[in-house]
C-alpha cells in the first residue's frame, strides 16, 4: 500500500489515554555507577548476607517454575517473628508497590489521600496514578509530621492516610502515644497507612512507635482501618530483591491478595 510519507505525512493518532496524569512528574531511575553508593535511594553499602547470597544461587535452579504467588513460606516465617496470623499478612514488591495496591483497594476517582509533606516523595503520583486528589499537611517548624493537623483535614471525601515514621526524607519519628491519639480522631472508614520503612533506624526514643505492634492492639480492639508497612529494602540491604510486608485485617490482606 501506498501512502503520504516524508514531511507532508499527516500525524499519527495517539492512543486515547488518561489525560489527568499528564501532571505527574516522571520518575527516572538510573543505573549506579561503578563503586557508587546511591545514597538518595538509601542504598546499603554492604553486600548482601552470605546466607542469602547462597539462598539465591539456589534459587536459580528453579527460575523454569513460576513462583509461589502466596510466598507461603516467606509468610509463615514473617507471621511467626511478629506474633500475627498469616492471614493478616501481605507481601509486595517492596513497600512502594504495597502503598500502590492499598491505594487501589481503597480509593475511586477523585477521593481524597492525605499526605505529611514534606514525605516519601513516590506518594503523590501513587495517588494520582489511582486517580485520586492528594492533599499535603505541612510538617511542622521542627520537620515532623503534624498529626494534629492532619486529624483536623480528613473530609468525607478521605479514603486514605499515609503515616511515614521515620519520616522520608526529614529523619523524625512520631510516637506511639501521638499515633494513638490520632487513631482516635480518625473515622474508621478510613485507611491509615503507617509507613515503617525505616523502622530499624528508629534509634532511642522515650515512646517509639511500633508499627506493628500497634496494628496487633488495633485488631484485637476491633478496629480494621490501621495497617503497617516495613521492608527488607533497607536495613537488610535487599533493595535488588524488591521485598515488602503488610500487616492488616484480614479483609484488608484478602483484598491486596486479590
Amino acid at each position: 500500500m501506498n501512502g503520504p510519507s516524508g514531511p507532508d505525512r499527516p500525524p499519527a493518532a495517539r492512543p486515547r489515554v488518561r489525560s489527568d496524569l499528564d501532571g505527574l512528574p516522571l520518575f527516572r531511575g538510573r543505573a549506579a555507577e561503578s563503586g557508587m553508593i546511591r545514597l538518595d535511594c538509601n542504598e546499603s553499602p554492604l553486600a548482601p548476607p552470605a546466607a542469602v547470597q547462597a539462598a539465591l544461587t539456589g534459587a536459580v535452579q528453579g527460575l523454569n517454575r513460576y513462583p509461589d504467588n502466596a510466598s507461603a513460606d516467606l509468610t509463615a516465617r514473617l507471621a511467626e517473628r511478629h506474633g500475627v496470623p498469616p492471614a493478616a499478612l501481605s507481601l509486595g514488591p517492596g513497600s512502594v508497590g504495597l502503598c500502590a495496591q492499598l491505594l487501589q483497594i481503597a480509593c475511586a476517582a477523585g477521593d481524597e489521600v492525605l499526605i505529611p509533606w514534606r514525605s516519601f516523595e513516590v506518594y503523590p503520583s501513587l495517588a494520582g496514578t489511582a486517580g485520586a486528589v492528594v492533599r499535603r499537611v505541612p510538617l511542622t517548624a521542627g520537620h515532623a509530621l503534624d498529626l494534629p493537623a492532619m486529624a483536623a483535614a480528613i473530609t468525607d471525601r478521605t479514603r486514605l492516610v499515609f503515616v511515614c515514621s521515620p519520616n522520608n526524607p526529614t529523619g523524625t519519628s512520631v510516637s506511639r502515644a501521638d499515633v494513638e491519639r490520632f487513631l482516635a480522631a480518625v473515622p474508621p472508614d478510613v485507611l491509615v497507612v503507617l509507613d515503617e520503612a525505616y523502622a530499624e533506624f528508629t534509634g532511642r526514643q522515650a515512646d517509639p512507635l511500633d508499627g506493628f505492634a500497634l496494628v496487633r492492639e488495633q485488631l484485637r480492639q476491633g478496629r480494621t482501618n490501621v495497617v503497617a508497612l516495613r521492608t527488607f529494602s533497607k536495613a537488610y540491604g535487599l533493595a535488588g530483591l524488591r521485598i515488602g510486608y503488610c500487616l492488616s485485617a484480614p479483609p484488608v490482606a484478602e483484598l491486596l491478595g486479590r
